[in-house]
């Protein structure tokens, strides 16, 4: 979808102006709130490259299987990850490679000001 498609013009007197869709700044909000936690940027990190199901995640942030559940759980509401379930285990994986942009250029503007 077009970044465009987000925009509303807003005549302003004289000129006009391109106004975000309050809907879209509330769903930004959200994605950026799920990104602002600790142990959620540790699961993005431990799929960033594979599909791990909850135990293997669980093994590379060093936490129980209910508290990453629940990060997971906070994750798939705002699309950053997807899950496939393979007979009785549910794999997790980055949603799609937008967000894998995010992170490498969030990680990239850190860097940058260090």
């Amino acid at each position: 979808m077009n970044i465009c498609s987000y925009k509303t013009s807003v005549w302003l007197g004289i000129f006009v102006v391109e106004v975000i869709n309050m809907d879209v700044n509330l769903k930004a909000v959200s994605m950026f709130k799920a990104f602002g936690d600790e142990t959620r940027l540790k699961i993005i990190n431990a799929i960033q490259n594979d599909s791990l199901c909850v135990s293997e995640i669980c093994e590379k942030v060093g936490m129980k299987q209910s508290a990453v559940s629940h990060q997971l759980q906070i994750l798939r509401t705002n699309g950053i990850v997807k899950y496939e379930k393979k007979g009785k285990e549910v794999y997790y994986c980055l949603d799609d490679d937008h967000i894998k942009t995010i992170i490498k250029t969030m990680y990239d503007h850190i860097s940058h000001h260090e």
